[in-house]
């Protein structure tokens, strides 16, 4: 399957990398980002290998799921032919208040 990553993931990402950088440095950077590549292409192989996030078992009939990553946690949709990437976030944040934030942002 192809994935692509919508613009909150990519935003995601972007705060990551600034975050990582500034705290830890590039060469941690670079070791996240790999680990993000290495769990994207392992969704890629088994989509539905991802556990259905906890926040999102009421709501959901099962096509959002989620990897851990490191200290990330990547949250995505099982669609035909294509794994749709929703959120890059660190393990560590608050899913329910980030995924109130993105619903709020996708109805405004």
């Amino acid at each position: 399957m192809r994935a692509v990553f919508l613009a909150g993931a990519e935003e995601d990402l972007k705060d990551l990398r600034r975050y990582v950088i500034q705290r830890f440095g590039k060469p941690a950077w670079q070791e996240t980002l790999q680990k993000i590549r290495d769990s994207v292409g392992a969704i890629q192989r088994f989509p539905q290998g991802g556990a259905i996030p906890d926040e999102l078992a009421d709501v959901t009939l099962g096509q959002y799921r989620q990897v851990i990553s490191g200290m990330n946690r990547i949250i995505y949709e099982v669609g035909n032919e294509i794994v749709y990437i929703h959120i890059v976030c660190d393990t560590r944040r608050d899913m329910r208040t980030l995924l109130s934030r993105r619903v709020l942002r996708m109805t405004s």
